[in-house]
């Protein structure tokens, strides 16, 4: 996946302008912004690749594709699998003609989702996956669009059973308030073991048959595969084709986003986690939603901020975008019945996404390198703290704080009316990323009672950790050709120890994350403390994209020392480097948040290092003499 930005979209953009006005909106609150989406109210008659001729007029929206795309912006827009049955219809024609749609009794299985009546495509037939992959084609030369948004591919269907166009009554009803009540003539199936086992499922708290309100279980697939076996793999199909599909528009990485998901999704599609509550449960649950699917195989993953549906509290949107800001994938979706809920709504949660979204933007550099491990390992980026700490048995049940790679923690706050969060954290120094100055040492099991102003969210790194940040921005684009810090973590009032990290950096546009000279970078950071001597070093594979690219570290911090520096030396590629005069010391004091034994405060140094133009693409070492602080 290749955006790490945040997300806006709602169902319920009824117009251009109103799209408009939201970006509009974000730049003027000063929240960072990377993609627009559209539910289906860019569609005619909510039909798979088309235009709404008078809301979504082309001309009007291919300029204001131009303007954002200029920016570095992404539009994104979303599809349903189930394709409109209505002989006008080009894409239904194309179709029919290629005979891509599952069948029942040697028919096309009909159903019903948005547009009404609709056939699904079977997407495990290669004739499928050819036409589908010629629509998007079609599409994308109609609208220019970075990624697609693949919903309702369970498969939903809002009816059950086998089922015919009415004649006596008009369906979809235009007027219809509630256009997801089935209008079709249906009755269930159960004359095959495929449709009614001999088991049933408790499905939604009913027993349901097992092809309710989905394609019926004894439907056809090509070369004669049921539904019955296929059904789990319809979304997983319908990804694999829709990334072939984009794939092969520009080679550009596919970016998309997908409901359904199967083993091996993540390898095409992030996952959002569907149509979840604007509640306090619903907040909670996303943590441990998110967790799980990171270890099911789906890396980018998160839930719509401040809840699909119904309206949230201000106080609730608050506290979930300093929540959502650091889920994978971070984006405020809202239903179409619900108030208004962008970001900006409120001034107090445009604060708090100002104060969370930019950190996530200056912690891009580590999430894009967390998604390079993924790409190679299927390590998730979300992930329970046990994964970094499996001794420290306190945190197996873990669920209301996670981690962002091995050594980022974020302890949001979880509960209606608090003003502070308690905390679990594993043996070791854990500085706040939001203060450097911060840090609370942690000894034991005990919980630790953080201070969680309305605006203000806990995230901290382990000690022994170099993380690479930036400066932020509005737009990632922006923000990822800004210079880069490295923060290096030693345990507190350290005389001794070692820290580590690296960085993963290309165009963001490959098709795949993997170091090719004069495409992509990566680099190892080292650190170390003996005594007195600080050394900070790197090593570099395949530096000519960052230098071409004019990636440059222009601070190192270093967190934790008993004391000051003096005596700096630093080498670029094995050369000193004998021009330091714009190289500076600082240093500021660094203070556990939490009394220990005796009730004193332990200090020690944070130690700054600025005024650096060291190339990313090179190797680099620096080391000076620890001063004694007094």
């Amino acid at each position: 996946m290749s955006s790490f930005g945040f997300h806006q979209c709602r169902w319920g953009y009824r117009n251009l302008s109103v799209v408009e006005g939201v970006v509009e909106g974000y730049k003027n609150a000063q929240i960072p912004l990377d993609v627009i989406w559209n539910d289906d109210d860019h569609m005619d008659a909510a039909k798979d690749f088309t235009l709404d001729p008078v809301n979504y007029p082309r001309p009007k929206l291919l300029a204001f594709l131009d303007r954002i795309h200029s920016q570095g912006m992404k539009y994104i827009v979303l599809i349903d699998p189930g394709i409109a049955v209505n002989s006008t219809y080009g894409v239904f024609q194309r179709g029919m003609a290629k005979d891509v749609f599952i069948k029942y009794e040697g028919e096309p299985y009909l159903a019903q989702v948005w547009p009404g009546p609709v056939y699904f495509p079977d997407f495990l037939y290669s004739g499928t996956v050819s036409w589908w992959v010629d629509e998007i084609a079609r599409f994308h030369k109609l609208v220019p669009v970075d990624g697609l948004w693949i919903d309702m591919n369970e498969a939903s269907n809002f009816c059950t059973g086998k089922c015919e166009i009415p004649k006596d009554h008009v369906c979809p009803d235009p007027a219809s308030t509630t256009p997801w009540i089935c209008c079709l003539d249906c009755k269930n199936i159960t004359s095959t073991r495929w449709d009614d086992p001999p088991y049933k499922i408790n499905a939604s708290g009913m027993e349901a048959p097992l092809g309710y309100k989905t394609i019926a279980t004894s439907a056809v697939h090509h070369n004669g595969i049921l539904e019955y076996n296929a059904h789990s793999i319809y979304g997983f199909s319908q990804a694999i084709a829709t990334h072939k599909a984009l794939l092969g528009l520009e080679g550009k990485r596919p970016f998309i986003l997908s409901r359904s998901t199967f083993v091996g999704s993540g390898a095409y599609a992030a996952h959002w986690t569907g149509d979840n509550k604007g509640t306090w449960n619903d907040l909670r649950y996303s943590i441990s939603t998110m967790l799980n699917f990171g270890i099911f195989g789906m890396p980018m993953v998160g839930s719509d901020i401040c809840g699909f549906y119904p309206q949230p509290t201000e106080e609730l949107c608050n506290r979930w975008i300093e929540l959502g800001a650091f889920y994978p994938f971070s984006r405020d979706h809202a239903n179409f019945a619900s108030p208004r809920q962008e970001l900006y709504q409120w001034d107090s949660v445009a604060k708090s996404a100002r104060n969370a979204l930019g950190l996530r933007y200056k912690l891009l550099p580590y999430l894009y390198t967390l998604n390079y491990e993924a790409h190679i390992s299927g390590a998730p980026i979300a992930r329970p703290v046990f994964f970094s700490f499996p001794n420290f048995t306190a945190t197996y049940g873990l669920s209301t704080q996670f981690l962002l790679g091995s050594s980022v923690m974020v302890s949001p706050v979880l509960k209606q009316g608090a003003s502070s969060v308690r905390a679990l954290f594993p043996p070791g120094t854990w500085y706040s990323l939001f203060d450097l100055t911060n840090a609370v040492v942690s000894k034991d099991e005990r919980y630790i009672t953080l201070d969680a102003p309305l605006n203000e969210v806990n995230v901290h790194v382990y000690q022994n950790t170099i993380l690479p940040m930036q400066q932020g921005g509005m737009i990632s684009k922006e923000a990822r050709t800004t210079p880069f810090t490295l923060v290096v973590t030693f345990p507190l009032g350290a005389t001794q120890g070692d820290a580590k990290g690296n960085v993963y950096v290309d165009d963001d546009e490959r098709p795949e994350m993997k170091l090719v000279e004069g495409e992509a970078t990566y680099v190892d950071f080292y650190a170390s403390v003996r005594e007195k001597r600080v050394t900070v070093w790197s090593e570099v594979k395949m530096g000519t994209f960052s230098l071409e690219k004019g990636l440059t570290i222009e601070k190192v911090c270093v967190l934790g020392l008993g004391g000051t520096g003096k005596g700096l030396a630093i080498e670029v590629d094995g050369q000193p480097l004998n021009d330091i005069s714009d190289v500076y010391f600082r240093e500021s004091p660094t203070v556990h948040v939490e009394k220990l034994e005796g009730g004193n405060k332990r200090n020690s140094m944070m130690v700054e290092i600025g005024g650096l133009a060291l190339p990313l693409g090179k190797k680099f070492s620096m080391s000076w003499v620890m001063g004694i602080n007094g």
